[in-house]
């Protein structure tokens, strides 16, 4: 077994980063995002579009989400996207879009940081930073959201492993901040026929190994609406402390990810079942 100074010794030879892990902090850590606290026994319900696309598909989508359970609104000001001629985001003015519906429904806002030149601007409105899997291995963003002053949303890289995934982690708290939440949110796989595979044994094998809490990702774990109720429902199940999902107004008309959005009628069934969910397993959705 491998031991250093900087790494927590675990069964087969490998380690854990020493400030995720368990061995260095045995209670759980709760993240306070503006009020709502992640890490808790409620589960934390985070909801919104993929995109800010427009003022009325926002505040549309933002109102009825807020009504029906959400904690945490989520909502992209810039997008990754594979191609560079798809719609990524209205920027500035989609952050002042999160910033104006906030104002009116009281929900805390989560967007990405894709760029180290942007962070001192997203951070300025954002009650939480948000960096996503094709990020988590971007070294210097990551000290940046170390630095920034907010909670971190870090989302498990397309193929990176929990041990890959806790050092990314821990180069945010290497900077102080141990505001952090793990999202698993779909590895790649072999399968074809979901988006992405959607790892549910990272959420008890992660927090066996760190105090951070942990929440899932159903809508980017299968790229498929349909599947997403089933998902979030086993996610509860497994001990996942939140959700964070993608809910449109109108989804097929959606200029990112329609096909894995909710509409805000499913979402607010979805609530309803996973109220039940959470009760059976001696919680309550927040």
């Amino acid at each position: 077994m491998e031991t250093n100074p900087c790494n927590t010794p675990v069964k087969g030879g490998s380690s854990i980063p020493s400030k995720t892990s368990r061995k260095a902090k045995q209670e759980d850590t709760i993240v306070d995002v503006n009020g709502v606290r992640i890490g808790g026994s409620a589960v934390v319900i985070i909801a919104g579009p993929c995109a800010v696309e427009s003022r009325d598909q926002l505040f549309e989508t933002a109102r009825s989400v807020c009504k029906n359970g959400a904690s945490v609104l989520r909502g992209g000001a810039y997008k990754p996207r594979s191609s560079p001629y798809d719609f990524q985001g209205l920027g500035e003015e989609g952050l002042k879009l999160l910033s104006a519906i906030r104002s009116e429904t009281g929900l805390p806002v989560v967007t990405e940081v894709m760029d180290t030149r942007q962070m001192e601007l997203v951070a300025s409105y954002a009650d939480m930073i948000q960096i996503g899997s094709r990020n988590m291995q971007n070294y210097p963003l990551l000290k940046e959201a170390g630095m920034c002053g907010k909670p971190v949303l870090l989302k498990r890289g397309m193929m990176a492993t929990i041990k890959e995934f806790l050092y990314a982690a821990e180069y945010i708290l290497a900077q102080g901040n141990d505001q952090v939440v793990l999202c698993e949110r779909g590895i790649r796989t072999f399968e074809t026929s979901t988006r992405n595979t959607l790892d549910l044994s990272a959420v008890p094998m992660l927090k066996s190994l760190t105090h951070l809490p942990v929440i899932v990702d159903p809508s980017h774990g299968t790229g498929i609406r349909w599947m997403v109720p089933a998902m979030a429902k086993a996610a509860v199940a497994v001990g996942a402390d939140g959700l964070i999902m993608e809910v449109h107004y109108h989804p097929d008309e959606a200029l990112c990810d329609g096909h894995q959005s909710l509409s805000l009628s499913e979402f607010e069934k979805l609530i309803g079942e996973l109220n039940r969910i959470a009760l059976a397993v001696d919680r309550k959705i927040a």
